[in-house]
């Protein structure tokens, strides 16, 4: 049995949340109004995952989270607003310890919640099963921010910015979902701003949110981060983070290789795709010149095709167990027999500039 705690002070949404997980035989539901109660019942009631609301009254969701990790680590899933601020909180929510989160319907909640039910209940089933390693996550992440390369300041106003030259071409895709966030923070945080081949990146999120990601990590990555939201020249030193609820294609156009948003594809389960994403890439890139990189996530996205990556000749890395959040689609891709190489989180940065530079 799965020991539920909802965190939500509209009393409906809280009467909603609760039908829904109330239909589940695996779960038993406790309730809190606001974050100084949750604390209160946490003690007591010991869950096993909480879902929390970020904007409540007394003590907000973020404040609530931060005495979780610390008094009481266990996994949480944010329930967000689809607002820039959302966004936002929801991303510093992730930094500081949850483990996911799930956007509010829109409109009519009633209608919406239902819609949203099967993947909310997927959702906090997984991180039910993740065992909260924080200290550890934490101090990964504090190591290379100590390593983070020194490097010149990013350019701007360059829209059209002048090509840059590279010793080697090539390109690195990265994948991620569920924890994906901080993973991202602390890989992409090791490469230089002049590192010489572009990265792009899919990971599983809503359009509202991909952008607010795209403008933090900008903040703290030497490389210059973008969200693709029209077709983008790849160049080296730059990330591209593609466009939540749709998909990243990369092509080729006048010689040059191009990210582009596309409609999501409705084949696939997860957006954005990373397996189409890699698949695109192999069209217009030879093997040899990818390299591939999935890492924490639920489900299966991404393996397939980097194991086919693998067996032409490109190079994949793997998250290693120790370390994802939750390893399904890089244990996934292990299991395939598709990683070149499994790696601990705090090592991958340093082995593209091993490979690349």
């Amino acid at each position: 049995m799965i020991r539920l705690l909802i965190v939500e002070d509209s009393a409906l949404m809280r009467k909603l949340l609760g039908q829904i997980f109330g239909a589940e035989a695996d779960f038993e539901v406790g309730f809190a109004s606001d974050g100084e109660e949750a604390l209160k019942i946490i003690s007591t009631f010991r869950p096993d995952v909480v879902t929390l609301d970020i904007h409540m009254p007394r003590m907000n969701g973020l404040a609530c989270l931060d005495r979780i990790m610390l008094e009481y680590p266990c996994p949480v899933v944010m329930v967000s607003s689809l607002t820039n601020e959302g966004a936002d909180e929801t991303l510093r929510a992730l930094e500081i310890g949850a483990v996911d989160f799930i956007a509010k319907p829109a409109g009519a909640i009633s209608l919406g919640i239902e819609e949203l039910a099967p993947r909310l209940v997927e959702k906090v089933r997984i991180a039910a099963s993740v065992h909260i390693r924080r200290s550890r996550r934490l101090a990964e992440r504090l190591r290379l921010s100590r390593a983070r390369p020194i490097s010149s300041p990013k350019p701007r106003d360059t829209a059209f910015p002048p090509p840059k030259e590279a010793t080697e071409h090539g390109l690195v895709l990265i994948g991620t979902s569920t924890g994906g966030p901080p993973a991202l923070d602390a890989v992409l945080a090791c490469l230089p701003s002049d590192f010489k081949w572009p990265v792009v990146v899919a990971q599983h999120m809503p359009a509202s949110f991909t952008g607010a990601l795209a403008r933090r990590l900008d903040k703290i990555c030497a490389m210059t981060v973008s969200e693709v939201l029209r077709p983008a020249r790849l160049e080296p030193g730059n990330v591209y983070i593609a466009k939540g609820d749709a998909d990243i294609l990369i092509s080729s156009r006048a010689g040059a290789l191009v990210a582009m948003a596309a409609p999501s594809d409705p084949e696939f389960r997860w957006h954005p795709s990373v397996d189409r994403m890699v698949r695109s890439a192999m069209k217009h890139v030879p093997a040899e010149s990818l390299i591939g990189v999935l890492m924490t996530g639920m489900g299966n996205d991404g393996a397939a095709a980097m194991a086919d990556l693998r067996s032409a000749g490109g190079h994949t890395i793997a998250e290693a167990q120790e370390t994802a959040v939750v390893w399904g689609m890089p244990g996934e891709l292990v299991q395939r027999g598709g990683a070149t190489e499994v790696k601990r989180l705090g090592r991958i940065g340093q082995h593209l500039l091993d490979r690349v530079c």
